[in-house]
Formats: structure tokens, C-alpha cells, sequence
């Protein structure tokens, strides 16, 4: 097996809350308003240090979407997901974006 890349995003940063390793910039925020699988949740245009699960299709409060776990590239905690298909028009924009769960990250020097 080779060397795990990991990115440090340097700054205000998400990290995974189970080994401390960066996962998503405070600027790269879309929205706060979401609800995850365990409470809040929020919306990200761009997430580093994750790998995607299958792909599979999930009805949830927004309606149907195509979606694939995210899970930390160092511990293999899952964080959330990627929407990849939404299938309602006025859900459109959620494709290519990411759900990270609040529960399941730190906030690391604001």
C-alpha cells in the first residue's frame, strides 16, 4: 500500500472529529440550513481528505436524489454526502456539493 496523501488547508478549517485531519474550508460554505442523518448539517462546494462510497438513490425531505457516502481518507469515518443527481428542478443546484455532518467535525483555529 502506498502513502496517504492528506491535504492541510492551513487557517479556519473543518476537521474530521475522529483523527483531527482537515476536511473542509469555512469559505467554501453554502449553506447552514441542512439537516444530516444526526442533527445539522451543512453544505460545501468543495470537501478535501474524503473518498466517495457507491452510488445509490435516496428519497429524502427534498425528494429523490442520487447521492454517494463521504468518509474521511484517514480513518474512514463517514462525514456525510455527495449529491450527485437531484431529480426535483428547484433542488438542481445541491448536485456536485457535499453534506458534511456538524456532529461529526471540529472547528479548528478560528
Amino acid at each position: 500500500m502506498g502513502r496517504l496523501f492528506i491535504e492541510d488547508m492551513g487557517g479556519p478549517v473543518y476537521k474530521c472529529k475522529s483523527c483531527n485531519v482537515d476536511s473542509a474550508s469555512p469559505d467554501d460554505i453554502y449553506s447552514k440550513e441542512f439537516r444530516g442523518h444526526f442533527d445539522r448539517a451543512y453544505l460545501f462546494t468543495n470537501v478535501v481528505n474524503i473518498f466517495l462510497g457507491p452510488i445509490e438513490e435516496c428519497m429524502l425531505i427534498s425528494g429523490l436524489h442520487t447521492v454517494q457516502d463521504i468518509y474521511c481518507r484517514s480513518c474512514q469515518q463517514i462525514l456525510g454526502w455527495k449529491y450527485d443527481k437531484a431529480y426535483e428542478e428547484d433542488q438542481k443546484y445541491k448536485e456536485g456539493m457535499y453534506i458534511l455532518e456538524r456532529e461529526l467535525l471540529l472547528r479548528h483555529g478560528w
